[in-house]
C-alpha cells in the first residue's frame, strides 16, 4: 500500500459515486481527499495507518476512517461493495482516451454500455455518434483507441513487469535446489515492451522448483506443468515460462532463450563455420565432424570467446551490428548505473509532483547522487499547475537558499534550478529569454497540439532547440507506451538540429515514455549529441527509474562519455549559476 494507492482508491470511489448519480458534494469530498493524500507534506500513509489524520483540513471523520482501514488492512469494504454494483468490464472504459466519468455515465445510462466491446459496437452502428455530447469525431477517436488497445493486447511495459520479474527471480533463487537462476528473453535484453517473462534455472532436481513456480500466489492459471518446463499466467495477465536445465547446459540455454532470434541466427552461423550446431542446450558436432566431445561453457562469456567474439551484453543482442563489432573488438564499454552522478528532469509539489524540494533532495542523497535538477512545468501546462514567472523565481530563490544551507552544513549535494518549459505551437517558448537566463538549465518539451503535420512538428521543435537558452530536449516524440502513439516528427532531422546547436536530448526513463527511443541513440551518438537520463520523477519513488534509463541507454550503445549525468556538478558545461 502506497500514498498513490490511497489516492487512486479515493478517485475510483468518486468515479463510481458519480456513475450512481450520488450527491455532488459527496463526490467532491472523495476527489478532494485524493488531492490531499497526494500533496500532503508528511507521511500520510503512516498517519492513516496509525489513525492520526485528525486535524488535516479537507479530511472529514468518515474519510479518515476509510483511509485508516485502507492503510492498515490493504482493503476497504465500502469500495469493494461499491464495485459490486457495476459489471467488472465497466472499469475498462476509463482506460479509453476521451472517456471521463461524465461520458462513461452517459454511455451507461443512455445506451446500457458496460464494456469496451459494447463501445465498439455502438461506434460502428452509429449510436454513439448520435449521442448528445459525443458526435462522429468522438466515435472515430474511440474506434481508433480500441484498435490500438486490441493491437497491444498481451503487451506490457518493461517498467510495469520489472517488479514482479525481480520478485519471482528472488523467490526462485532462494530455492535450495536452484544452482543458478536468470531472467531471459526480451526482459533481459531491455525491450521497452514485452509479452512474457522467461526464467531459466540450473538444477539437478527440478521437481521442487517447478512445484514452487506453479503454486506462487501471483499465479492465476497454470498453462503447463512439466518435468523441466512450466508456464503460468499471472493475475495481471502476464505469461511466465520457466525452464530447468543442467548446470552444463546453462550457458547455451541462457544465450538461446535471451535471443533475439536474429542474434541467435548469427551465433549459429559462427558455430556452423566451426563444425558445430548450436541449439538451446548445447553444442553438437555437425555430420561428418571428426570430434564427438562438445565443449562445456561455464558462462556466456566463455561461449562467446569460443565463437571468436567479445562478450555481447544482453541489451545489444538485436542483430544491429553487435556481432561484427564483437568479432573485431569494437564493442563499447556500456554505461553502468553507478556511473550516474545526478539527473535533471524532476518535479515537485510546486507543479504536479507529489513531494517537496527537500523530500526529493533527501531521496536523491540516499541514492548516492551528487545533484538533482528540478524542472517543474511552465505556466502553459495549466493542467499540471505550471509555474508562472513569479512562482518560478520564488522557487529559484528557495533552491539557492537550500544549497547555501547545505554548503554551510558540509553536505555534498546540490539542487539545480531548471524548468520544463513548454514548446508552444509555433516553436517559441513559454518564458522569455530574460527569465530563462536566470535558470541553471532548461528542458524544452511539447505538451500540447500533438496533431501537427510531421513537417510542422519538426520545425516547431527545431525552432525551440535553436534558442540558446535551451539545454536539453524533453521526451522527443511525446509517446506514451501502450497508450498514445508518438506524434509525427522527423526524428533524424531533430537529432541533426540538436547536434548543430549542442542541445542535449533526454532519455526520459519514465516507463510510460522511454523517449527518445533506444533505436535512435546510435545515430545521435555518431554525430555528437549527448544524452541526459531523466526519470521525469513526480514523486520520490520515481527516482528509482534511473536504472531503467541506464538499461535503455545501454541498449542504445551509450557509454558514460555519452551521458551528461555522469559528470560531476563542477564538470557540467551548461550550468549558468
Amino acid at each position: 500500500m502506497t500514498r498513490e494507492d490511497l489516492a487512486d482508491t479515493l478517485d475510483r470511489i468518486a468515479l463510481l459515486l458519480e456513475l450512481q448519480g450520488e450527491n455532488p458534494f459527496k463526490i467532491r469530498a472523495y476527489k478532494t481527499g485524493a488531492e490531499i493524500v497526494r500533496s500532503h507534506p508528511d507521511d500520510i500513509l503512516r498517519l492513516a495507518r496509525e489513525n492520526q489524520l485528525d486535524g488535516i483540513k479537507g479530511l472529514g471523520e468518515a474519510l479518515q476512517k476509510k483511509l485508516h482501514e485502507l492503510a492498515s488492512t490493504g482493503h476497504l469494504v465500502f469500495y469493494d461493495e461499491l464495485r459490486k454494483s457495476f459489471p467488472e468490464t465497466l472499469f475498462e472504459l476509463f482506460d479509453l482516451p476521451g472517456l471521463g466519468p461524465k461520458k462513461v455515465k452517459a454511455l451507461h445510462d443512455q445506451l446500457a454500455i458496460t464494456s469496451v466491446a459494447a463501445v465498439k459496437a455502438a461506434c460502428e452502428d452509429g449510436r454513439i455518434a448520435g449521442l448528445a455530447g459525443f458526435g462522429k469525431k468522438t466515435a472515430e477517436n474511440l474506434l481508433a483507441a480500441i484498435a490500438w488497445r486490441e493491437q497491444n493486447a498481451g503487451s506490457f511495459r518493461i517498467g510495469d513487469a520489472a517488479p514482479i520479474a525481480e520478485q519471482l527471480l528472488a523467490r526462485l533463487r532462494e530455492h535450495p535446489d536452484a544452482s543458478r537462476v536468470e531472467a531471459a528473453g526480451s526482459y533481459r535484453r531491455g525491450k521497452e515492451i514485452i509479452h512474457d517473462l522467461d526464467f531459466l534455472v540450473a538444477t539437478s532436481r527440478p521437481a521442487g522448483i517447478m512445484d514452487l513456480f506453479v503454486s506462487m500466489p501471483e499465479v492465476a492459471e497454470v498453462l503447463a506443468n512439466g518435468a523441466t518446463k512450466s508456464s503460468v499466467r499471472l493475475r495481471n495477465g502476464l505469461q511466465c515460462d520457466l525452464r530447468a536445465v543442467t548446470n552444463e547446459e546453462f550457458a547455451c540455454a541462457l544465450a538461446y532463450f535471451t535471443g533475439s532470434k536474429e542474434h541467435n541466427v548469427a551465433l549459429r552461423s559462427r558455430a556452423l563455420a566451426r563444425g558445430w550446431t548450436l541449439n538451446e542446450y548445447r553444442l553438437s558436432p555437425t555430420e561428418g565432424s571428426d570430434t564427438t566431445s562438445p565443449p562445456i561453457f561455464p558462462d556466456e562469456a566463455a561461449l562467446h570467446r569460443w565463437l571468436g567474439l567479445d562478450f555481447v551484453p544482453p541489451e545489444l543482442r538485436e542483430n544491429q551490428g553487435e556481432i561484427p563489432a564483437a568479432a573485431e573488438g569494437r564493442l563499447p564499454r556500456l554505461i553502468e548505473l553507478e556511473n550516474l552522478r545526478g539527473t535533471f528532469h524532476n518535479h515537485t509539489t510546486a507543479s504536479d509532483g507529489r513531494n517537496s524540494l527537500e523530500e526529493m533532495a533527501e531521496t536523491a542523497l540516499e541514492l548516492g547522487l551528487q545533484y538533482l535538477g528540478i524542472a517543474d512545468h511552465s505556466k502553459s501546462s495549466f493542467q499540471a499547475n505550471g509555474l508562472d514567472e513569479t512562482r518560478l523565481r520564488r522557487q529559484i530563490d528557495e533552491i539557492r537558499s537550500l544549497n547555501a544551507r547545505w554548503k554551510a552544513e558540509g553536505v555534498d549535494f546540490r539542487l539545480l534550478a531548471g524548468s520544463e518549459v513548454d514548446i508552444l505551437k509555433e516553436g517559441n517558448l513559454d518564458f522569455d529569454d530574460g527569465l530563462l537566463s536566470e535558470l541553471d538549465y532548461v528542458v524544452a518539451s511539447v505538451h500540447s497540439v500533438f496533431t501537427l503535420s510531421e513537417a510542422e512538428m519538426t520545425q516547431r521543435i527545431i525552432r525551440a532547440v535553436s534558442n540558446p537558452h535551451v539545454t536539453m530536449l524533453g521526451h522527443l516524440t511525446g509517446r506514451l507506451l501502450l497508450e498514445r502513439e508518438a506524434y509525427a516528427v522527423d526524428v533524424p532531422a531533430v537529432i541533426e538540429a540538436c547536434a548543430g546547436t549542442g542541445t542535449i536530448i533526454e532519455l526520459n526513463c519514465n516507463p510510460w515514455r522511454l523517449d527518445m527511443d533506444w533505436r535512435w541513440w546510435k545515430l545521435a551518438k555518431e554525430i555528437g549529441v549527448k544524452c541526459a537520463i531523466n526519470p521525469d520523477a513526480h514523486r520520490t519513488e520515481d527516482l528509482q527509474w534511473l536504472w531503467l534509463g541506464v538499461k535503455l541507454a545501454r541498449k542504445g550503445w551509450l557509454t558514460r562519455a555519452d551521458v551528461i549525468n555522469c559528470l560531476t556538478p563542477e564538470e557540467l558545461p551548461f550550468l549558468r549559476h
